[in-house]
């Protein structure tokens, strides 16, 4: 009888645990767990987003004379309208530097050498450049050849943007709003990850030169997170956050997840029978 009872009492100690351990809670959820209220994490170098063929730009000039200025600026054909809305594909929007309405926009496609056709000045190369040394170029050129006096010159990106896939609750393509745009600005344009999202593994895709890189993202590790060369992103570069074990599991036939509904009424039934089987050998 004692070996009976020690053989039921340890097969319920051993479903204890398993109860318990799929109550515990997750370790890989909070972000950042490397971090406290002093701690000073150091970024990778940051990387602009630079000019790359097939990119859009506005390009606007401004002077003293208006006269003179609209010599060096693109007829009007296209108006868009500045928000913060996901790009569809149809019913392109997006978001203009400053925040400001882009409307009356002439477009400079970047030829696959770099280069522009730009009003009087011609053909100039400013792939690899970003906003703002497209700017002082131009700039530098209007003076240098003594065309304009003291103008401004405006820039702006006008289709460049992200794709963030996967486990978040917005998933889509986002306009890139700012010079420098991180992993975690894309996250946040997505609404952030779901509770099925892995944290300690999202990925950015980045095209170029023929070829595909990957960077892993380790969201609960803020150092490894900041160092990465996928922590700044460029135009183009894919965000994908993969589901964790739970959701993987969820996807199968049976459903093999610790946590669904099944698997509680089975345990409330086997802890039912151990329960009455020990009241029924302890009377005995």
């Amino acid at each position: 009888m004692k070996l009976k009872l020690n053989t039921i009492a340890g097969g319920f100690i051993g479903l204890l645990s398993i109860v318990l351990i799929g109550c515990s809670t997750p370790k890989d959820v909070t972000y950042f767990q490397d971090t406290d209220t002093n701690t000073i994490i150091q970024t990778s170098q940051a990387q602009p987003i630079r000019v790359r063929p097939d990119d859009k730009l506005s390009i606007v000039v401004q002077a003293k004379d208006p006269a003179v200025a609209a010599l060096f600026n693109l007829p009007v054909y296209s108006t868009r309208i500045a928000n913060n809305t996901p790009y569809n594909g149809t019913n392109s929007k997006l978001l203009s530097y400053g925040g400001q309405t882009a409307e009356g926009i002439a477009l400079y496609t970047v030829n696959d050498k770099g280069d522009i056709d730009f009003p009087v000045l011609g053909t100039i190369h400013i792939g690899g450049m970003t906003r703002s040394e497209v700017a002082a170029f131009i700039k530098g050129e209007l003076e240098g050849r003594e065309l304009v006096k003291n103008p401004t010159v405006l820039v702006e990106f006008l289709n460049v943007g992200v794709t963030v896939l996967g486990e978040v609750e917005d998933p889509g393509r986002y306009d890139v709003n700012k010079d420098h745009f991180t992993v975690l600005d894309a996250i946040g344009l997505a609404g952030d990850l779901q509770i099925t999202g892995e944290r300690t593994n999202v990925k950015v895709l980045r095209t170029g030169d023929g070829k595909i890189e990957t960077y892993k993202i380790d969201l609960t590790d803020a150092s490894q997170m900041a160092s990465s060369p996928g922590f700044y992103l460029q135009q183009g570069d894919v965000v994908y956050v993969e589901p964790n074990k739970m959701k993987k599991r969820s996807t199968t036939t049976n459903g093999n997840n610790a946590m669904n509904a099944s698997f509680w009424v089975t345990v409330g039934s086997l802890l039912t029978s151990v329960v009455t089987t020990l009241a029924v050998f302890i009377k005995k």
